[in-house]
């Protein structure tokens, strides 16, 4: 059960983050990101409303540090992908995510067998290279900043998430959503850029609510039911579908590399799955 949800939260982030790069082309990521980010702490408060759940104080505190953590992902990795720097930002991003977690998990007590501990080993290579894409702007390299800010803030997110207990129910998801507004906001104004959307092309990002809902609902549920240093490179792989829609809807070539990836990542999603 831990593995199809995990699955199901990296297809999920996966399709959010291909609208995401999409939306960001045309709008400032910054407004993208607040109005993707409402939109997700809405469908999360309704279904919390439905589910219902028992959270403590401390499933509070994790909610609203996973919600700095993942605000703080998202304006970093869409910043980079609006800026074409998907080629730098997008593996850095996809590796840190998972590393995070897994070192706390690791740290925390998880004890993975030895086929997971391949498969987790197998995963890491395959983030990079799925996400790798051809970048032929020297000066995009800066993007390598963006990368690792977006990867230790999902990382975050993840580990945070890992942390709340299994009656909380998702209402400290939307806490968590909620804070992530926050902190685009204050991250934005920091840089000093526009965020409150002013034109129609921001609030596309509104269907990216429940994709981004369902992606950490999901991931939370696998946290109950499997190791935390398993599910989150499970989830961590979410790339591949990002890859894989642009491949169908916008015709994009996958490179060799990107095959190779794949390939890495379906190995990685059935040894853990076996051990």
């Amino acid at each position: 059960m831990a593995i199809v949800l995990a699955l199901l939260s990296a297809v999920a982030y996966g399709v959010s983050d291909f609208l995401g790069g999409i939306f960001s082309k045309t709008a400032s990521s910054w407004q993208v990101a607040v109005v993707g980010q409402s939109s997700s702490t809405i469908t999360n408060a309704t279904a919390g409303l439905v589910v219902g759940g028992s959270p403590t104080g401390s499933d509070w505190a994790w909610g609203a540090l996973a919600g700095i953590g993942g605000g703080c992902g998202v304006v970093f990795l869409y910043r980079g992908l609006a800026g074409a720097r998907m080629g730098v930002v997008a593996p850095l991003s996809a590796v840190g995510c998972a590393l995070v977690p897994v070192a706390v998990g690791l740290v925390t007590g998880d004890r993975p067998s030895m086929l997971a501990v391949i498969g987790i080993v197998c995963a890491f290579p395959a983030m990079y290279l799925i996400s790798m894409v051809v970048d032929e702007d020297p000066t995009h390299r800066g993007g390598v900043v963006d990368g690792i800010l977006a990867g230790l803030g999902f990382g975050a997110l993840f580990a945070c998430l890992g942390q709340m207990h299994d009656d909380a129910g998702l209402m400290p998801l939307a806490l968590a959503q909620g804070t992530s507004v926050f902190a685009v906001i204050g991250t934005a104004m920091v840089f000093r850029q526009a965020w409150v959307p002013r034109t129609r092309a921001p609030y596309r990002a509104v269907v990216m609510g429940p994709l981004g809902a369902t992606a950490l609902g999901a991931f939370t549920y696998a946290t109950h039911h499997g190791l935390l240093s398993v599910v989150s490179v499970i989830a961590a792989l979410y790339p591949a579908g990002t890859v894989v829609l642009a491949t169908v809807v916008l015709r994009e070539k996958i490179q060799p590399w990107q095959g190779v990836g794949l390939g890495l990542a379906a190995a990685a999603v059935s040894l853990v799955a076996i051990g």
